[in-house]
């Protein structure tokens, strides 16, 4: 349950056994099952979430009922409403499967002891943070300057399992493009292979 997050972690520090033994109490899993949410817009996000099976989405939903795809977390990714969390405030986005998922839950209280009493912990959560800002900056300008094809090609890289995994209307929202124009875009780009 626990060696795909040991994993991770491992990428950036090391802990000992009795470090991952606080690690493991620190991480509730759990189990979503397809569109159930881990958090609706408005409420208090309680927890951050590593993702050890399938794939869960962060989204708004505009005046007009459309939704707009924030992030994709799919299996060694986290996913969180960040400001609700650390603030207390409530939630902006809706979090919810795009698969049956399994995560790890880390509520706010585990996570001041785990870093109470593990304090490379900081460290990788720095990192972590790091590697989010610099990704979220990118996909920001992405948004801004990158075509709806050089985005569609930027997404078949980062999220190549997904691409024939979720329905066709979820990458438009992400892209921030029609389903029909998503649709376009993948004839033209089959035609050029």
């Amino acid at each position: 349950m626990y060696s795909l997050l040991h994993t991770h972690i491992e990428r950036r520090i090391h802990l000992s056994q009795k470090e991952r033994a606080l690690l493991d109490q620190c991480f509730t899993p759990k189990k979503i099952r397809k569109h159930k949410f881990l958090l609706q817009e408005g409420d208090v996000c309680r927890h951050i979430a590593f993702v050890n099976s399938g794939c869960l989405r962060a989204y708004t939903v505009d005046h007009r009922g459309e939704e707009h795809i924030i992030q994709f977390a799919i299996e060694d990714w986290w996913i969180s409403d960040l400001n609700s969390f650390l603030t207390g405030s409530a939630a902006t986005y809706n979090i919810d499967a795009v698969q049956d998922s399994e995560v790890l839950l880390l509520e706010r209280a585990s996570r001041k002891t785990l870093l109470e009493s593990v304090p490379k912990m900081e460290r990788f959560f720095r990192l972590l943070q790091e590697a989010n800002y610099v990704s979220s900056h990118q996909r920001i300008n992405d948004s801004l300057s990158a075509s709806a094809e050089e985005r569609y090609l930027a997404f078949i890289k980062t999220y190549p399992l997904l691409v024939e995994q979720i329905p066709q209307s979820q990458i438009a929202s992400y892209l921030g493009i029609t389903p029909q124009s998503l649709s376009r875009i993948r004839k033209e780009l089959s035609h050029k292979r």
